[in-house]
């Protein structure tokens, strides 16, 4: 009987092997769609030039990447999204009187000094939007001015004409009351602030969108979070408790830091465990700010000191390699 031979034509090419229709893009679009809600919100409490922030931010930071990469004569980035989701997140973090040309200054600082300069996308070690927003704390009278929701058009869409302001619930839980403080207005987001920050019910739906799509998971949300209602639940400043801890985890940047920037790809572990201590992290600092600093908000500053924690987190949980025995592995 012949022998039959088969012969099979094999295409080597390098890794990845494995195709996936997600990409920069799609990741950059689904967190642009999340943060839509709370932009919309945003609109409605402060007016139309929390709208006009966003979108001078946004176009800022999207210039500033195009005009670096075409000067060091390198591909183009812009197309992935992630610069006009630098200058969205930096918009929220900052109130809706900014003048224009602060703003862009921090669209410059977060593109080219935290992000281009160490490599571009996938090579800065600290969020760029946080990193903008403590730079921006050179004009501190300008980073605390705060509208009232309802007054804002009197900010101007063009202008930063005087606006009626006021004091933000944190400013009075800073001193251990709770006076004029509600946990429905800071749910719902009917004080004054960030313009992304106010609503946590807003918020809450882009994270629900986010999980649905598979974007984050509730690893560093939740550990975050936590932590910051454990903490302040067992320690409050005011009476009664369980409202001080409600207060807490809805005022400020807690929602967003947890939701939008704690799960940052590039500067958050990528282990599971790791992910974990990193949220506790942040709510652990976020808590120590708030109650022995100067300063009554200290979320970004707690998301930028475990940013840079982030490469020793990542040694923590790693899995082992197939075949390795675990305290050989654990020697090296």
């Amino acid at each position: 009987m012949a022998q039959m031979k088969y012969f099979y034509e094999l295409t080597i090419s390098s890794s990845p092997h494995a195709h996936s229709p997600v990409t920069t893009r799609t990741i950059m679009r689904d967190v642009l769609i999340a943060l839509t809600p709370a932009l919309v919100g945003s609109i409605y409490f402060f007016g139309f030039r929390a709208l006009m922030v966003t979108l001078v931010s946004a176009s800022a930071c999207v210039f500033f990447e195009w005009i670096y990469r075409k000067l060091m004569k390198k591909d183009s980035t812009v197309y992935d999204l992630s610069a006009v989701v630098t200058g969205v997140l930096l918009a929220f973090v900052c109130p809706v009187t900014i003048p224009y040309w602060v703003i862009i200054i921090g669209d410059f600082f977060a593109i080219i000094i935290v992000k281009q300069l160490f490599g571009g996308i996938g090579k800065n070690f600290m969020n760029p939007a946080l990193a903008a927003r403590a730079f921006l704390f050179s004009w501190p009278v300008v980073m605390s001015t705060w509208v009232k929701p309802g007054f804002s058009n009197a900010a101007g869409i063009l202008d930063t004409a005087d606006a009626v302001t006021g004091a933000t619930p944190l400013a009075a839980m800073h001193q251990g009351s709770l006076t004029g403080v509600s946990v429905r207005d800071l749910f719902f987001g009917n004080v004054g602030g960030c313009i992304g920050e106010t609503s946590v019910a807003l918020l809450l739906i882009g994270l629900a969108y986010l999980l649905v799509r598979r974007v984050i998971s509730l690893r560093i949300p939740v550990s975050f979070v936590g932590t910051v209602a454990i903490l302040t639940l067992l320690f409050p400043k005011g009476n009664p408790p369980t409202q001080w801890m409600l207060a807490q985890i809805c005022s400020g940047g807690v929602m967003l830091g947890a939701i939008f920037m704690a799960t940052d790809y590039v500067t958050s572990p990528v282990t599971k465990l790791g992910q974990v201590i990193f949220g506790m992290g942040c709510g652990l600092i976020t808590v120590a700010i708030r109650y022995m600093g100067a300063y009554n908000e200290g979320v970004s500053y707690a998301i930028l000191v475990m940013n840079a924690c982030t490469v020793l987190l990542d040694k923590i949980g790693r899995p082992v390699k197939f075949g390795a025995v675990k305290k050989e592995a654990a020697e090296k």
